[in-house]
């Protein structure tokens, strides 16, 4: 089978200073925190990561620095995916010259093309590039789905890992799962069902929440590995207040206001995506305080 890693990724944020800049020692300081606290990938420059206000040369700065940075530690996987087939090849290229071990290719969004036109898109995007691809489904943002028979075809590419699901739909989750599997791999890219995911042979998380707790999120993924489905439902119980608040407003907001609130400086988000509400805020703090993190900020 085809795949990039097992265990869990975390969907980076990325920091900006007041100037509105990239704050690298902050982006710095959370991948040395992702990686001590069990992370095995890092995805940057995904939908978490702000990437649709970033400029080109931006992207490159940031990549260029995750590779110095990570230094090898843990898989590092850059986001290309374009509703321009022919931008998502170039940005494709681009992050396997400067090191990705793989990519995280995003649907074309708003264009709303065929289930044909999908296949094609990944098809083109897989014969320009050597380094594995993980495809990236999230209809609700994308305005496309890729539904089980097309992602059966798009498995069959030579260098497809897997699939980020996060389509909230866990009959066709269940249904894209026999399809694939044996071929590539399945991700979760819904916190809300990392648990069932994994129960049906998911080979790991892409987390937003594991931005914030990334050593719980690993150890849920432990369990499951282990068998062990009591302690895997007691962490996934208690993790869901959290999972469910970096959802209060859409994403990144909520995690950015976190990551500010435990001492990570996650900065604020980039127009137009604006500060977490006054009210989600004090939300937030309860919920982060109850779970037994410190908040400092």
């Amino acid at each position: 089978m085809k795949e990039l890693f097992r265990g869990t990724a975390t969907a980076m944020i990325t920091p900006f200073a007041k100037d509105g800049s990239v704050d690298f020692d902050s982006f710095g300081k959370m991948i040395d925190f992702q990686i001590e606290n069990g992370t095995d990938a890092l995805v940057i420059l995904g939908t978490t990561g702000e990437p649709a206000t970033m400029t080109a040369e931006e992207k490159e700065e940031v990549m260029r620095f995750s590779v110095k940075r990570n230094a090898g530690r843990a898989k590092l996987i850059f986001g290309s995916g374009s509703n321009n087939t022919a931008a998502a090849v170039q940005a494709s290229r681009k992050a396997e010259e400067l090191g990705a071990d793989g990519l995280l290719v995003v649907t074309p969004y708003y264009n709303k093309c065929t289930q044909n036109g999908i296949y094609e898109y990944y098809k083109t995007i897989s014969d320009a590039v050597n380094i594995p691809i993980i495809c990236y489904n999230v209809p609700p943002r994308t305005g496309v789905n890729i539904l089980p028979a097309t992602m059966e075809r798009i498995a069959g590419l030579k260098n497809i890992a897997g699939l980020k699901e996060a389509c909230g739909n866990m009959e066709q989750i269940c249904e894209t799962m026999r399809r694939i599997r044996g071929k590539c791999a399945l991700y979760s890219g819904d916190d809300n069902l990392n648990l069932p995911i994994l129960a049906i042979g998911g080979s790991g998380l892409i987390s937003v929440t594991s931005n914030i707790i990334p050593k719980e999120t690993k150890q849920l993924y432990n369990y499951m590995q282990a068998g062990d489905l009591a302690s895997a439902n007691e962490i996934q119980d208690k993790m869901l207040p959290v999972i469910d608040a970096m959802f209060m407003e859409v994403n990144p907001i909520p995690a950015k206001a976190a990551a500010e609130m435990i001492g990570l400086s996650g900065g604020k988000p980039r127009a137009p995506l604006t500060e977490l509400e006054p009210a989600h805020k004090e939300q937030l703090v309860k919920i982060l305080t109850d779970f037994g993190l410190k908040v400092v900020g």
